[in-house]
């Protein structure tokens, strides 16, 4: 049986595990936010950045890509990856992936998303919300293993042009980050 998993954070540009196929589309009731702090990837435990997670928005919606994976062995190295990688966000949720806007009948069912919960008790790392500035200051300045917050962030607004959709929350972070480091008086080549 297959596996698929839905990204739509850095996995819609970086898989970084072998799936058989890549669809672009969409989950329901949910919306991208930069709430979740990384401590491990693009920031410190001392300077946290800032990535994505989820949160539930009834009748928003999401888009991303998600991922078929059937070999059962490319589906432990799957799990293996995403175990390491994702291992700040405490919860994995199935839900229906869609990639038409005006069918009710998702493509796939129980496709795997892994979400940060807002619950301190279960996820130390969640920040929560901020204001557009503060949490432009904090991804402007924020480091970490994997690189500069920054370009977590351009990178997935990118990926996000790429595959036809615009997210206002990222595109309004992006262009406020742009305008910080422009005011800085730093190249802006994103």
């Amino acid at each position: 049986m297959a596996m698929w998993v839905f990204g739509y954070g850095s996995l819609i540009w970086k898989a970084g595990f072998p799936y058989d196929k890549r669809v672009v589309g969409f989950i329901n009731d949910y919306r991208r936010v930069f709430y979740q702090g990384s401590t491990d990837h693009r920031g410190t435990p001392e300077f946290p950045g800032r990535t994505v997670t989820l949160e539930p928005a009834k009748g928003e919606v999401c888009w991303g890509a998600a991922y078929k994976i059937t070999n059962k062995e490319d589906q432990i190295i799957a799990l293996e990856h995403l175990e390491v990688r994702e291992k700040q966000y405490d919860k994995k949720v199935y839900v229906d992936f869609f990639t038409d806007a005006s069918s009710s009948t998702p493509l796939v069912s129980d496709v795997m998303v892994y979400i940060a919960s807002a619950d301190k008790k279960l996820n130390e790392n969640y920040l929560g919300p901020a204001s557009l500035e503060e949490i432009a200051i904090q991804t402007v300045r924020a480091k970490g293993p994997s690189g500069p917050n920054r370009e977590y962030l351009f990178k997935l607004e990118n990926a996000l042009v790429q595959i036809g959709f615009e997210d206002k929350h990222v595109r309004d972070l992006a262009d406020e980050v742009r305008r910080i480091l422009l005011l800085q008086g730093e190249l802006v080549d994103y």
